[in-house]
């Protein structure tokens, strides 16, 4: 706890969007980051201050979703006109593939964590578009209602999308095969797999929580939430028995914690200090710091997912997204009045005492 009691960040950069910012996507090396709103505009925005680039100007339709490519090559947007858009990235972006899907709002996007394949759930089906070959590599139904989320396996081997009565997983080395069906009486709102991809959790619209371990059909399910389960968090830093599990349902956070004894499931902690709608949450990487995001105009640093450490604002109207770079040095927040802000780890001073 003492060295993350020191860790702080300051206000690096801020700008603003034309509309409610929607997405956020860093670069894997965390220098960039990519920002959507609900105007349509596309930005990249640089840690160091330089110019902002312009991909795509505000058109009226929104982009929901922005998703960067494992090696920083690919940047893929998507939205309201169900059109998915990709951008070859480098010094000067291009637009190099634009693929038209009427009548679908193109809302969830996905990268394969070590290939440059692209999951998109287009309705009821997921299509997997390979980046470097230009062409589609497989469409696999899910039948029961649209897609509400998909969520890659850490090692890539399998691919998770949900959705009404339950989540289905395809195994990635043979797409022909049947999946494997997980059963809810309700839907799936949101998924995450661990980052050990030990297990994987499900929030659902019956304001319950459902965690598998792999290799068990039977899950442990955690009720009592005041609504939709509507975010999950993995730590990817953990010293017990599994990584921390941070769930978000309307102004609560709850985090669980995995009891040794597989009998007694998951003990819950709640934070409790936002007054309005948790809009997101996010483990800083390797450590057990967790940044969440709130409509109440206020992110707060929660040391070890129990006390707050640093309270950050900028966004008078609400924050409605939020995210880490990869190193944890940087986080980046949009507003639902458009607002963008970046902040950076402070340095230690250097010096006589």
């Amino acid at each position: 706890m003492s060295g993350l009691r020191k860790f702080s960040l300051k206000q690096a950069r801020r700008g603003q969007l034309r509309d409610y910012g929607t997405a956020l996507a860093w670069t894997p090396d965390g220098a960039q980051v990519a920002m959507a709103s609900a105007a349509g505009e596309i930005v990249l925005i640089s840690l160091d201050g330089a110019p902002q680039q312009v991909l795509q100007e505000a058109d009226g339709q929104s982009i929901d979703v922005l998703a960067m490519s494992p090696d920083g090559q690919f940047l893929a947007a998507g939205g309201q006109a169900g059109t998915l858009l990709i951008w070859r990235l480098g010094e000067s972006p291009e637009l190099i593939s634009r693929l038209d899907n009427p009548r679908t709002w193109l809302d969830h996007l996905a990268w394969h964590p070590q290939r440059n394949e692209l999951a998109m759930g287009l309705g009821s089906y997921v299509q997997i578009w390979d980046a470097d070959a230009a062409e589609v590599v497989t469409t696999v139904m899910f039948e029961s209602s649209s897609v509400l989320d998909l969520a890659w396996h850490p090692e890539g081997t399998q691919l998770a999308a949900g959705g009404h009565q339950g989540i289905k997983v395809w195994n990635c080395q043979d797409w022909d095969e049947d999946p494997q069906i997980y059963e809810l009486p309700t839907v799936s709102v949101c998924l995450a797999w661990s980052a050990n991809g030990e297990y994987l959790a499900s929030g659902n619209m019956d304001r319950t929580l459902v965690v598998w371990a792999m290799g068990n059909p039977y899950p442990w399910q955690m009720q009592g939430f005041p609504g939709k389960v509507r975010d999950l968090a993995w730590s990817e830093f953990w010293l017990g028995e599994a990584p921390l599990l941070a769930s978000s349902s309307r102004e609560g956070i709850v985090i669980w914690h995995k009891h040794q004894n597989d009998d007694q499931g998951w003990n819950p902690q709640v934070l409790e200090l936002h007054n309005a709608r948790v809009s997101a949450i996010a483990f800083q990487p390797q450590t057990q710091l967790l940044a969440s995001a709130s409509e109440d105009g206020s992110i707060c640093l929660w040391a070890d997912a129990i006390e707050v450490v640093q309270l950050l604002d900028g966004a008078e109207a609400g924050f409605s997204a939020l995210a880490w770079n990869p190193s944890g040095t940087a986080l980046a927040a949009l507003g639902q009045a458009g607002d963008w802000l970046l902040w950076q780890q402070r340095r230690p001073k250097t010096g006589f005492f």
